[in-house]
Formats: C-alpha cells, sequence, structure tokens
C-alpha cells in the first residue's frame, strides 16, 4: 500500500511524534532494582533532563538508553531507508544527552547511563557494577 503523503510531508509528521514511554526497559531496570534490593528511586521526577530514575538522597540520575536511539556501538547499524535522517537523529540525540548529563554533573549530580543491552542477563555483572554507586548509597540494615 502506498503511503496517502508525500516524502516530506510524511517525515514532518513523523518528526512531531514524541516517545510517551520507554517503559520495557524501566521495567527490566525495576525489577533488577527489587531483586538486589535497591530502594530509594523515584520515577517522573522535575529534575533537569528527565533522567528515568533518581535517587535524591545521593543525587544519582539513572537513564536508560535504547541501543539504537543513542547510538551505542553493540549496534552498528542505520536504517537503508531514509540512512541520513536516521544518522542526524541519533547524533542529535548523543549531542543532547552528552549536555544533560554535563548540567547534572556541574550541579552535584551523578550520572549513570544504562544502555538496554546491558539489561540483557549475559552482562548482569558488568550492571551491577556500574550501579556500585547506588548501592553503596543504600540505609544499612
Amino acid at each position: 500500500m502506498s503511503d496517502i503523503f508525500d516524502k516530506e510531508k510524511r517525515s514532518a509528521i513523523m518528526r512531531r511524534v514524541k516517545s510517551s514511554k520507554n517503559t520495557s526497559t524501566e521495567l527490566k531496570l525495576i525489577s533488577i532494582f527489587k531483586e538486589n534490593d535497591i530502594k530509594g528511586w523515584r520515577r517522573g521526577s522535575k529534575v533537569e533532563g528527565k533522567p528515568d530514575f533518581v535517587f535524591k538522597c545521593g543525587k544519582i540520575a539513572v537513564f536508560t538508553d535504547g541501543c539504537f536511539w543513542h547510538g551505542h556501538k553493540c549496534r552498528n547499524t542505520t536504517p537503508k531507508d531514509n540512512g541520513g535522517y536516521w544518522t542526524a537523529k541519533i547524533i542529535r540525540n548523543k549531542k543532547r544527552d552528552k549536555d544533560i548529563a554535563e548540567y547534572l554533573k556541574q550541579s552535584g549530580w551523578q550520572v549513570i547511563r544504562i544502555w538496554e543491552c546491558e539489561l540483557k542477563n549475559k552482562n548482569r555483572t558488568k550492571l551491577l557494577l556500574k550501579l556500585s554507586p547506588i548501592v553503596k548509597n543504600q540505609p544499612i540494615k
């Protein structure tokens, strides 16, 4: 079935589509938090840059990023159709990620960026090591 819009109109429509919830990676990280008895996280915080999780006690911001959308090296793929658009979009995403992380660091926050591929069971040790600043900040039982 052919598109009812021309290429420019379809592109303009697609640019206006914004993600409402990236829940699959976040839900997976929540289950990892629960498995490892990591407490004190909040979602939907008003912290600049909209981190996925915030640990206010330790001023730790956690972002869970999709490997494709944020240009992680584990996925060296670019769609064949409209490759220039996707390359530019990923470059913009990476720049925004870097700017937000820098802003938060200058504001006294520690930033942890969790990649989608790190949520796989085979990468659990690496992930838990990355989360160690949070674990160190947990109240003693």
